[in-house]
């Protein structure tokens, strides 16, 4: 573990977080009364966000699981989370016990639970790091503490950059983490989308920004727009559910309004 994540946070329970509202949708307990509050509202607007919390995970399962079978053997997960099993490392290390994985996050409450996100296999490593996407080349200083950068790496931001606005520049910050990757390295996407009912994200994303966090959905030429220059994965940009699907795990009634792709730099 670097430095960066051994450091204490305090934790603001006045205001809710991205994060503990992610854990409240999937049904965890790392969570607090504001964030349980700010999550209903949601809920109330959108009955649809628990499954799409849940797609969301099993996309990261797959696509994780995918590019392990391919030979990726290190990985870089921004925006990690509070740990759900299995995670990220569980998944790619099941395949290659031989990966690396590093975790990054801003959410003091992810650092507290960092030590479930620790327990790598002998042959591999994980580590975590507390920082924020919005300050990239942090992130990436402290992952050369794990990761070889000579070699492919797998670059995750599943379901962080609709909390980016566009005023702290999402392209410019994947291009950076691109920038600095080896030829072979993947980027995997999941953005929250307005595309099928506009009316009701504009109220999902109006909780959150009053709640104190950024928020931004984003049009399918929007979300594509973040793997330029890459190769498209098969079958490019798709919704969630359709990507790769394993059976009981597609989505049946309500679309869940949730793009995904997989892209590698060439």
């Amino acid at each position: 573990m670097t430095d960066a994540g051994l450091r204490a946070t305090p934790i603001d329970t006045s205001k809710p977080h991205s994060a503990r509202m992610y854990d409240y949708f999937l049904g965890g307990k790392d969570n607090y009364p504001v964030d349980a509050e700010a999550a209903e509202q949601v809920v109330s607007l959108f009955p649809a966000v628990r499954e799409m919390a849940r797609t969301n995970r099993w996309f990261m399962h797959r696509a994780s699981r995918l590019l392990a079978e391919r030979g990726v053997r290190q990985f870089l997960d921004i925006g990690t989370g509070i740990p759900t099993e299995p995670n990220l490392h569980q998944i790619v290390q099941g395949i290659a016990p031989d990966a690396r994985v590093v975790y990054a996050d801003n959410d003091p409450i992810v650092l507290r639970h960092a030590e479930a996100l620790l327990h790598s296999t002998r042959e591999g490593r994980t580590a975590y790091v507390h920082g924020d996407v919005r300050e990239p080349g942090r992130i990436l200083a402290a992952a050369r503490e794990t990761l070889d950068f000579t070699q492919p790496i797998a670059l995750s931001l599943v379901a962080l950059l609709h909390l980016v606005v566009d005023e702290d520049e999402p392209g410019r910050i994947v291009s950076e983490l691109l920038e600095t990757l080896a030829p072979g390295s993947y980027l995997t996407l999941s953005h929250a989308t307005g595309d099928f009912d506009p009316e009701t994200w504009e109220r999902v994303v109006e909780v959150y920004r009053k709640g104190g966090t950024p928020a931004q959905v984003r049009a399918r030429d929007e979300f594509a727009g973040f793997f330029a220059g890459l190769a498209w994965v098969d079958p490019g940009v798709v919704l969630a559910a359709e990507w790769h699907p394993e059976l009981g795990e597609r989505h049946e009634g309500e679309e869940i309004p949730l793009y995904v792709g997989v892209g590698q730099k060439r």
